[in-house]
């Protein structure tokens, strides 16, 4: 077995993806015609997106994030946290957590995208 998608539940699907292709350099892999998924290249793992909407016609029972109590978080690594930050926030990210440098040797920033979503910037464990 491989680890292959991690696909998130969103009202816009192509606004995310242009959101995160503009706040996180991402690129944009598949965006079906319906509108309703489409996926990031970010190596092996798919960031996907499938619509809210979608996922009700199908019979799911997706609810909203709760900004106040996340339950989970995506990651992106990067070398330059700081850059990659102020990228994310003229895209329109919202600041969670500033740049801060933690006792394991990682530097880590957080904010959330247009959905609410939890995404750390973070450079590897060190």
């Amino acid at each position: 077995m491989i680890f292959r998608y991690t696909i998130l539940y969103v009202e816009d699907v192509a606004k995310t993806l242009s959101f995160y292709e503009n706040a996180f350099g991402l690129t944009r892999g598949f965006l079906h015609e319906s509108g309703d998924y489409g996926e990031l290249v970010t190596g092996e793992t798919k960031l996907a997106f499938s619509s809210m909407a979608l996922m009700k016609d199908l019979g799911k029972n997706p609810k909203a994030l709760d900004d106040n109590s996340p339950s989970f978080e995506i990651a992106f690594e990067t070398d330059d946290v700081k850059t990659k930050l102020e990228k994310a926030l003229e895209a329109g990210a919202v600041l969670v957590q500033d740049v801060e440098h933690m006792p394991w040797g990682q530097t880590t920033a957080y904010v959330r995208d247009i959905n609410g979503t939890l995404v750390e910037i973070c450079t590897a464990v060190s």
